[in-house]
């Protein structure tokens, strides 16, 4: 994995899977970044391969949730990123999928109460120590690469001896949200801390923050010296960020998200997420839409909504 140079799609909760990763890419996403995955709910998946999607698939024992989906076309791209406190665990989950994904990611940005509780996400940037033991227990036992995402810490030095000190677990690189635990989204990005890490460092710098227009991916390379960007809400959004030719238009963009669903028979609440998130940013969920989004209680039921249910029955009749 080449991590230089790079548009990169952000790993983002109940929105980044299989269809918005598979159309960033078809947008101009070099590298794409699946949501983070819980290592306590993955080591008690298994993999079964989908012949009807052409997918393969981490379905979790008991339940028989797809928990995580991926396709060969996204095998040289896709990263795993994966929430963790323990060293040993991270590896027993990463064992499961390390063949099927271009890297492995540790999340160690999530400021989420749940994360934190769990000793998870951004709970890690206090912890040097467990920072230094999941990477290198990883390394030494994957042939996949292996990195992390972090976001500031509240000084600008500790942030950067922080990242010195990951750079020296072997990463090939690191992705760096500028942004602080007590940061909300409506906060500006802190491109110049973010300049802070990349100076420090000699490993590629994925930059993070307040990417919303195709321009946005030099502003932040110029801003801060990063060799590559990632783009999180302007990305779930609108995904034709990525295309050098512009953004289409919001509306066409939701249709073919909502194809993209019905082709990799995408999990409704994930599908719906995305598509609130969208409506919620151009329009009002309040509108007729919206409500009806909020109603839809299967893939048919979001076909119906948006008038694709010749569509829905084709793929559907083709599935083995």
């Amino acid at each position: 994995m080449e991590y230089r140079n790079k548009l990169v799609l952000a790993p983002m909760v109940r929105a980044g899977a299989l269809p918005l990763r598979l159309l960033a890419a078809e947008y101009g996403a070099d590298i794409t970044y699946g949501e983070e995955i819980i290592d306590h709910k993955f080591v008690h998946c298994q993999r079964v391969t989908n012949e009807s999607l052409g997918t393969t698939d981490f379905v979790e024992r008991g339940t028989g949730s797809v928990v995580f989906r991926t396709c060969p076309q996204e095998r040289d791209r896709v990263v795993f990123q994966m929430g963790t406190s323990d060293a040993v665990r991270a590896l027993k989950a990463a064992e499961i999928v390390c063949n099927d994904v271009a890297a492995i990611d540790i999340n160690m940005g999530c400021p989420k109460a749940f994360s934190i509780s769990g000793g998870m996400g951004a709970a890690l940037l206090t912890k040097p120590e467990l920072i230094h033991d999941i990477l290198t227990t990883l390394r030494r036992n994957l042939n996949t690469p292996v990195t992390c995402k972090i976001r500031l810490l509240s000084k600008r030095q500790d942030t950067v001896e922080l990242a010195r000190w990951i750079e020296k677990t072997g990463v090939p690189a690191l992705g760096v949200h500028g942004r602080t635990i007590k940061d909300r989204p409506k906060d500006p990005a802190k491109w110049d801390e973010i300049a802070d890490v990349v100076s420090a460092l000699s490993i590629p710098v994925i930059a993070n923050g307040d990417v919303f227009e195709y321009e946005d991916f030099k502003r932040i390379k110029d801003a801060t010296g990063a060799t590559s960007v990632m783009a999180a809400r302007g990305a779930l959004w609108n995904a034709s960020i990525f295309s050098a030719k512009g953004k289409i238009p919001w509306e066409d963009y939701k249709r073919e998200y909502v194809r993209k669903t019905i082709l990799w028979d995408n999990d409704v609440k994930s599908t719906k997420t995305t598509l609130r998130e969208i409506i919620t940013h151009y329009t009002n969920l309040e509108f007729a839409e919206g409500k009806g989004v909020i109603k839809c209680g299967s893939s048919a039921d979001v076909a119906r909504l948006y008038d694709e249910e010749d569509y829905y029955n084709s793929v559907v009749s083709n599935w083995k």
